[in-house]
């Protein structure tokens, strides 16, 4: 019981500390869809269509969004990290791109990448997608070793490209509904099912277990969102000038992006 407990205010923490990077502009930009390989690609797509806000919305995913009882809890929630990503984030990671040569930048990106390949590689047996798995570990062998720790991504220069998949994905995927929208302090946007895959999640990670130790986690967490945003500074900022509406834009972005997720 001693040692749940410790566990438990270990991932909390580790959470919390990451949060500061963890503002609603950036975490929308976490790896939520298709065939991406690296994590610093993934935001600039991400960020692009939140910007487009409702453009090519199915009838379906108008119905998730109207489904947000939650909304004054979230856009206060958003609000507040917004503050936290253009006071602290957006500085930071902006210093990181200028200290930082972009092919440094590309680097860590896919090693950060390279460290959650356990959690996609579990998610797609979970789906039963057998070439989804062996692309996956195929590709953690490959970076992990020749591509030094996944900061050269071998698989990709040698056709192995990856996918994506999460908890919150494999839930869909059996059926178990979206539920409210929700924004919490310090995280990136969720539903109700994306909250309990999320930190499904983090419990996959044998890396936060087995090899590294807590405050290394914690530093891992946050480079890798710092990282991210240096990766796509002028992107997210096209998104807040282009958005009338920045909490609908996010929430509506990132609603599209995990139902085309699920239903690859």
């Amino acid at each position: 019981m001693k040692r749940a407990r410790r566990h438990d205010a270990r991932r909390w923490l580790l959470g919390l500390v990451g949060a500061a990077s963890l503002a609603s502009l950036s975490s929308v930009g976490e790896v939520e869809a298709g065939d991406h390989d690296s994590g610093a690609k993934a935001p600039r797509e991400q960020a692009e269509a939140a910007a487009d806000g409702d453009v090519g919305m199915s009838s379906e995913t108008s119905q998730m969004e109207e489904y947000d009882p939650w909304e004054p809890f979230n856009e206060w929630t958003f609000a507040f990290n917004y503050r936290l990503d253009r006071y602290f984030l957006k500085p930071v990671a902006t210093a990181w791109a200028k200290v930082l040569p972009e092919p440094v930048r590309r680097s860590l990106g896919n090693g950060f990448s390279n460290l959650d390949g356990p959690r996609r590689l579990v998610n797609n047996l979970l789906q039963l997608k057998g070439r989804g798995a062996g692309r996956e570990l195929s590709r953690f062998v490959l970076n992990s070793t020749v591509g030094l720790a996944g900061l050269f991504d071998v698989g990709k220069a040698v056709g192995i490209e990856g996918s994506d998949e999460d908890t919150g994905q494999t839930l869909g995927v059996y059926g178990v509904g979206p539920g409210p929208y929700l924004v919490l302090p310090f995280l990136p946007p969720l539903t109700v099912r994306d909250g309990i895959g999320y930190g499904i999640d983090g419990l996959e990670n044998p890396f936060s277990y087995f090899f590294f130790p807590f405050f290394a986690n914690v530093g891992i967490t946050v480079a890798n969102r710092v990282n991210q945003r240096a990766e796509n500074l002028e992107f997210f900022q096209d998104a807040e000038e282009t958005a009338l509406d920045l909490y609908s834009a996010v929430r509506n972005g990132y609603l599209q992006r995990r139902r085309a997720a699920i239903a690859q």
